[in-house]
């Protein structure tokens, strides 16, 4: 059967970005060469700069499809019915972006990857800018899900959304620096202690805390 030319044009992208993804992961982004972007690929030069206008170019599309692999886990969570817990929903939302990663190696180099990412939108305008939307996104989607907690009952509804929706939010965003750090993927350990911690407001009664 004949490769249409479109997909031979989606795979050679998806192998150079591949090797991008490679090499930002083990030497991050400032020290990756255009030539060693090219060695992992195993590509020549040519046809490289056929598909991308440079390592600047590859870095943003890299960053676009991790954010867009976050957005993405986040909305099919949000639109489940009925919504996961709390405690679950940054397991679910894992689970959602291993599943939505472009290659198997993505969901092994994404912490490693976005953390970068962080660090890089100090001093990058156009990654700062990237970044800020897709937080955004992850707080109107968290706000969406804790309103929802509010209607169910587990949640105080007298609790603003937004500001419950910004620490939920930073949750996630705590669990990638740890993965991305010691290179831990299993969500269980974290899963059962943040179980732990939105159950307080359960097991504690008024006063306790006093």
């Amino acid at each position: 059967m004949a490769v249409s030319p479109r997909s031979a044009a989606d795979a050679r992208r998806r192998q150079i970005l591949r090797g991008a993804r490679a090499c930002f992961t083990r030497n991050g982004f400032h020290a990756t060469s255009m030539q060693d972007i090219l060695r992992e690929a195993g590509l020549s030069a040519g046809s490289v700069y056929r598909y991308f206008r440079g390592k600047d170019d590859i870095v943003a599309v890299i960053v676009a499809e991790a954010l867009e692999s976050v957005h993405e886990a986040y909305t099919a969570v949000v639109t489940s019915d009925p919504p996961p817990r709390p405690d679950t929903v940054v397991a679910s939302v894992l689970a959602r972006m291993r599943g939505n990663a472009p290659a198997p190696e993505a969901d092994r180099d994404l912490p490693q990857l976005l953390i970068q990412v962080f660090g890089e939108s100090l001093r990058n305008e156009e990654f700062a800018r990237m970044m800020a939307a897709g937080f955004s996104s992850v707080i109107e989607q968290w706000v969406v899900l804790v309103r929802q907690y509010q209607e169910l009952g587990w949640v105080d509804p007298l609790v603003n959304a937004e500001d419950l929706a910004r620490t939920f939010g930073g949750v996630l965003q705590g669990y990638l620096v740890q993965a991305a750090l010691f290179g831990d993927w299993d969500a269980d350990a974290f899963v059962h202690g943040l179980r732990g911690l939105v159950d307080m407001s359960v097991l504690t009664s008024p006063g306790q805390c006093e």
